[in-house]
């Protein structure tokens, strides 16, 4: 179950993180509530994740589910730069997180 609620708070990390383009420095309402309640949830999930799991490893995990998917997003809505080198480097960090899962011991 730890497993489960740390993908799912790294997902939702994606979520505020892209919310944050959205806010304008939290000037705008809306963007800013779903950014801050998404963040809360997101921490919420991984501190619940973290009580059963190493902290380095559900960190780690967390961010690179988090970073990748913000980068693959930004590139797929958000017309940011699709480069060979881009790619390689998420897909770097999916290999990362899939090596933190398999030698975690849990």
């Amino acid at each position: 179950m730890a497993w489960i609620m740390l993908v799912v708070a790294g997902l939702v990390e994606v979520t505020w993180a892209i919310g944050l383009k959205f806010t304008e420095g939290f000037t705008k309402l809306w963007p800013s509530v779903f950014t801050v309640v998404g963040f809360a949830t997101s921490m919420i999930l991984l501190s619940l994740a973290a009580k059963s799991l190493p902290i380095g490893t559900a960190y780690g995990v967390w961010v690179g589910i988090g970073a990748a998917g913000a980068a693959v997003v930004g590139m797929l809505m958000l017309g940011e730069p699709v480069t060979a080198g881009r790619l390689f480097f998420i897909a770097l960090l999916l290999v990362s997180v899939v090596g933190l899962k398999l030698t975690s011991g849990h």
